[in-house]
């Protein structure tokens, strides 16, 4: 295994919207650019068929640096004319056909390991092959983060699983049976309505007090929309709110515990409005939680913090996803002990760089350093262009010290 033989400026891992996005960047920045990972797989194949965008059509574009691979160039190349929800199905056709446009040239293998080297790192591949970087942008995604309640994760996968699992990818595979869907947001809520339109008998368990449904088309939003100049096109939070984490630059001059409160009041648990209809009659037991949890033959026994118990064919987890940098299972234990963190997140610089110097995070691991913006599709042009500029500065800097010695 030969590292030297293959080497590139820059090795990006994952190849969902953040890792086009940030290699793209790159590229047209001038970099010398290796980007891995089989493009949009977890949209396709751990989102469930029939789900729809939840970010709205105009915050779904994927960034690229001249602006040419938006949704709107997407449909004009194919003769397409796509809904204001965007059908999950035509998002992965749209970010496939972006990475054909932009990056050609991606290696679908994945990374088994990243060792940082003297002032390099060794990337191992899945088939054995390395390659040396001077610097590694993880953008691995939520994937490996998904959030199991403890009183759930031990049960069998086949008895509960968390809706980003495989397997969930046809819901369709519990049609006839009993599901009880745990969660509150908009992955929770569109499970359950995918589910009884598949023909399941789907009950949800809330623990919120009650279920809270994003406002949508509201006289206010299409007045901002139209004339004011503090426009938010991933509209992330109530009017006013969204601009700022838009932002990042100013959200993140505020201090940091009312950053945290106003992250939680953008993404706390809710549904987009459009999903109301559709789960109009699905029953919901609000405000308890599963406090036990037992198989019993071939279903599953649940006993809630009311004293009620329910039973159930499968159990399905919309609870979410943990941020935590540890569970890349590529990245090392030595490495890990040389990136600052908090609570699972790295801590970043204005540049999207750890404290590792070299080795990059983008998307929900950037959302500590830059806030909620970058848990979203909207947030790729943002990230990107900082890393590349970022990159590109420091590149400079260091051909000048090197002249200058």
């Amino acid at each position: 295994m030969a590292f030297g033989s293959q080497s590139c400026q820059f090795a990006v891992i994952g190849a969902g919207p953040y890792g086009l996005a940030t290699a793209a960047h790159l590229r047209g920045a001038g970099q010398d650019v290796r980007i891995f990972g089989k493009a949009m797989d977890f949209w396709d194949n751990h989102m469930p068929r029939g789900m729809l965008l939840r970010s709205p059509r105009h915050g779904s574009d994927i960034g690229d640096p001249t602006g040419s691979l938006s949704l709107d160039r997407f449909e004009a190349a194919h003769s397409l004319r796509l809904p204001a929800r965007v059908p999950l199905e035509d998002f992965v056709r749209y970010g496939r056909w972006f990475q054909r446009e932009a990056l050609p040239d991606l290696d679908e293998r994945s990374v088994a390991s990243v060792v940082p080297v003297g002032d390099t790192f060794r990337l191992t591949l899945e088939d054995g092959d390395g390659i040396s970087a001077d610097n590694v942008v993880v953008a691995a995604g939520i994937g490996a983060c998904a959030q199991r309640p403890e009183t759930l994760a031990a049960l069998p996968r086949e008895f509960v699983s968390h809706a980003s699992d495989r397997a969930n990818r046809d819901l369709g595979r519990f049609a006839g049976k009993r599901v009880v869907v745990i969660g509150a947001g908009q992955s929770a809520i569109e499970s359950a309505a995918l589910l009884r339109e598949n023909g399941v008998d789907v009950e949800l368990v809330v623990r919120e007090p009650r279920m809270r449904w994003l406002s949508s088309g509201s006289l206010l939003e299409r007045l901002s929309d139209r004339f004011s100049p503090f426009r938010a096109p991933g509209k992330i939070g109530p009017i006013g709110l969204d601009w700022l984490i838009e932002h990042p630059r100013l959200f993140t001059l505020l201090p940091r515990g009312l950053q945290d409160r106003l992250t939680y009041r953008a993404t706390r648990p809710a549904a987009s409005a459009w999903l109301r209809p559709r789960a109009e009659g699905i029953p919901m037991s609000t405000g308890r939680h599963v406090v036990a949890a037992t198989v019993q033959g071939e279903r599953v026994q649940l006993r809630l913090s009311d004293g009620g118990e329910r039973q159930a064919d499968h159990v399905l987890l919309g609870t979410g996803y943990k941020v935590s940098i540890a569970r890349y299972q590529f990245l090392g234990a030595d490495l890990l002990e040389s990136v600052r963190t908090v609570n699972g997140y790295p801590v970043l610089n204005g540049g999207f760089e750890s404290s590792l110097p070299g080795l990059y995070f983008v998307g929900a691991a950037a959302a500590r350093s830059f806030g909620p913006l970058c848990r979203f599709v909207v947030g790729t042009q943002f990230a990107a262009r900082t890393l590349a500029r970022f990159a590109k500065k420091k590149r400079r800097a260091r051909a000048a010290a090197a002249v200058a010695v």
